[in-house]
């Protein structure tokens, strides 16, 4: 069975509807959820908001539990999913430099298109800087061939890397995901009088 498009099952033109479709219902998803307001967004580094932390881990889990049902039963090739090698030294570096516009911008690519969408003025003025970052790297590409090489680890995933089964892999995740809402979920609370506060000196109250 699944994924359809590689295995010729679904053709191009379908593919890209489906993207197109399933792209609108994201964008959808994060607005309903908050995911266009910097505040909630850059909460998570600074500790007063677990939103982005809980959506993400649970989005994860879902994902990962999900495909391992689908598989184990014959209903989807996992084999047949694609993804990339993996480059763990510029993967740092990249993510580094992503959370740094995260906290700065208060916003990451997608949440800003949405945002932009909805008439944020600040978005807009995010997606003109990651484009400036993007053609900044096309136009330099040759030039960080070293770093784009290093650290090469080949097509393995995580489970692979650390040596053990998948289904032990999901549980160990799920453990840490909820262990990780706790906590999280503790740190808020310790922060939400602060921020009360805050919104009403915003206020003038």
């Amino acid at each position: 069975m699944g994924p359809l498009y590689p295995q010729e099952l679904l053709s191009g033109e379908y593919n890209l509807l489906f993207a197109f479709l399933i792209g609108i219902g994201f964008g959808f998803a994060l607005e309903a959820s908050g995911f266009t307001n910097t505040r909630k967004l850059a909460g998570v580094f600074y500790g007063y908001d677990a939103t982005v932390i809980k959506v993400f881990f649970t989005a994860a889990i879902t994902a990962l539990i999900g495909l391992f049902i689908l598989h184990y039963m014959g209903w989807i090739d996992i084999t047949a999913t694609f993804f990339p090698r993996t480059f763990w030294i510029p993967t740092l570096v990249g993510g580094a430099i992503m959370g740094l516009g995260f906290i700065i911008g208060g916003f990451c690519p997608g949440t800003s298109l949405t945002a932009a969408v909805t008439g944020k003025i600040d978005a807009m003025v995010f997606i003109v800087g990651v484009m400036i970052g993007i053609f900044t790297f096309i136009f330099s590409f040759k030039a960080w061939a070293g770093l784009r090489a290093a650290g090469n680890l080949g097509r393995v995933n995580l489970p692979q890397w650390l040596g053990i089964k998948e289904g032990l892999f999901i549980f160990l995740f799920t453990i840490i995901a909820i262990v990780t809402f706790f906590f999280f979920q503790k740190w808020q609370n310790s922060w939400k009088p602060k921020m009360e506060q805050k919104d009403l000196d915003d206020l003038g109250l």
